[in-house]
């Protein structure tokens, strides 16, 4: 089994069709410390292969403003995730594009989302409606109390 850069899942070749698999196998999904995706049930476990993020943030929705912001994820299965400490903005270096710094946001069981680019500009703009900006952080947003700067530019890009 494989997911792709889009968040698709594969199953000997084949794209799995059934939304409700999808959940299924990602209800047992987990990644280790090496970066090892598996598929764990009670009984067995198996490897999984992912070409960049197991999933994809597909939308944002701002409630609030400020300090007071709450910004909710949706991933491409559905789920909502809540940007804030426990599943947190992060820019690293995408194994697709190695060469920039691309957004994800991490979730549980070491499993991350990749930001897709519509959502990513989306959050932009947050910044630009509230000019929030701080001389120590760069450019960044608020949610769930907690200030997520981006990164200007990366030296080690």
């Amino acid at each position: 089994m494989r997911i792709d850069k889009d968040g698709q899942w594969f199953h000997e070749g084949g794209v799995i069709k059934r939304p409700a698999l999808v959940k299924l196998f990602s209800s047992v999904l987990s990644c280790d410390a090496d970066g090892q995706h598996w598929l764990r049930t009670p009984v067995e476990f198996g490897k999984i292969e992912v070409e960049d993020a197991a999933f994809v943030i597909t939308k944002a929705e701002r409630q609030g403003t400020g300090k007071a912001a709450k910004i909710y994820l949706s991933d491409n299965i559905e789920r909502v995730h809540l940007l804030s400490p426990e599943t947190p903005l992060v820019f690293r270096k995408s194994p697709i594009k190695p060469y920039s710094l691309q957004p994800y946001l991490l979730i549980d069981k070491g499993l991350s989302a990749k930001i897709s680019r519509p959502v990513y500009y989306q959050m932009a703009d947050y910044i630009g409606e509230e000019g929030e900006i701080s001389k120590e952080d760069g450019a960044g947003i608020w949610s769930d109390g907690v200030y997520f700067a981006f990164p200007i530019e990366d030296e080690d890009v």
